[in-house]
């Protein structure tokens, strides 16, 4: 049997609030927990009117706080967008709290545009330093050397498992190089997924977090009563990266009946972005998920499930549950 984790985009649907996205996100995190999910992870988006988790380790707290045993983590932090020492202090503070559950997983895109960034007061270039400032991170986790002046506290000796999280063969090749695991983002950018895991693998090096090569590959996974059920609750991602295709962002929409009408022209690019996507009744998606890691033999899975109705969410999670151990490498 294949772990399976979560990647929760806190989605503030067409009518809501923010609040009420967390609060579905504490939910999920719930039971996620009782079904036997490895992890759940939040993503750092800035000024997206429909993605509540900006000040991710705010909610890793609350949904830490709220659970017992899942792994809550980052999927990630956007380092270019912070200081080290800061992000070390704060994740230190997670596993001050709750030890042993939490996880860090780091990317380099800033996860905002332009404009934003510079409200942020950050500068693009940031990211060219991004293998050095997560260098930096692991030496804010570990024991303090002589000379050393500048600790995290909390963070220091606590050994935050760092995850490189990615969608291009740099990516791959940064965490081979570090020997870290690495989740790649193919739910979004299928394009390299291939290409960066085979990279990954040939160029691992083992280091004092880990031994052997470990990947988590990120899929969309939609699970309903029916075929059809499933693919109308899945229109509300195919609209919203139609929308994103647009130039325009918003609450992440209802589910429609005619997507095909509303994607126009867009549709072939939208289809080619989510088409590692699985979505159908339980004996569809069972069918799509091992296909899915016959070709990607990952250690783990990550899934993401953008469905706006909470009810829905649960019973795509629910069903997706009861059938991990018929998946396997």
């Amino acid at each position: 049997m294949i772990p399976i984790s979560i990647l929760d985009a806190t989605a503030i649907k067409v009518g809501a609030t923010a609040a009420d996205a967390l609060r579905n996100s504490r939910e999920l995190a719930q039971h996620a927990e009782d079904w036997g999910y490895e992890r759940i992870w939040l993503t750092e988006h800035h000024n997206m009117p429909g993605v509540a988790s900006a000040a991710v380790s705010v909610v890793a707290g609350y949904l830490a706080g709220a659970t017992s045993k899942i792994r809550i983590g980052a999927g990630g932090i956007m380092l270019p967008n912070h200081s080290p020492l800061v992000i070390a202090e704060q994740f230190g503070t997670l596993e001050s709290l709750y030890p042993g559950r939490i996880d860090l997983g780091l990317g380099r895109a800033p996860g905002s545009d332009q404009r934003t960034w510079q409200a942020m007061r950050r500068d693009y270039s940031a990211s060219q330093h991004f293998p050095e400032d997560i260098q930096e991170l692991q030496a804010f986790f570990g024991p303090q050397n002589k000379g050393q002046n500048i600790q995290a506290i909390p963070g220091a000796n606590l050994k935050v498992p760092l995850w490189v999280l990615g969608s291009s063969t740099s990516s791959a090749q940064l965490s081979a190089k570090l020997g870290l695991p690495y989740s790649f983002a193919s739910h979004f950018s299928p394009a390299l997924l291939d290409q960066a895991l085979q990279i990954y693998h040939q160029n691992f090096r083992p280091s004092a977090q880990l031994s052997q090569p470990y990947t988590m590959p990120c899929v969309n996974v939609v699970i309903a009563d029916t075929d059809a059920e499933a693919r109308r609750l899945f229109t509300s991602l195919q609209q919203t990266y139609a929308d994103v295709l647009r130039g325009q962002s918003g609450q992440v929409p209802e589910p429609i009946d005619d997507i095909n009408a509303y994607l126009g022209a867009a549709k072939a690019q939208v289809d080619s972005v989510l088409v590692n996507s699985c979505v159908g009744s339980v004996d569809t998606v069972r069918t799509q998920l091992q296909q899915f890691i016959q070709r990607t033999r990952p250690n783990e899975l990550m899934v993401c499930s953008q469905i706006v109705e909470q009810a829905a969410l649960l019973r795509s999670y629910e069903l997706l549950a009861s059938i991990r151990h018929d998946l396997c490498v």
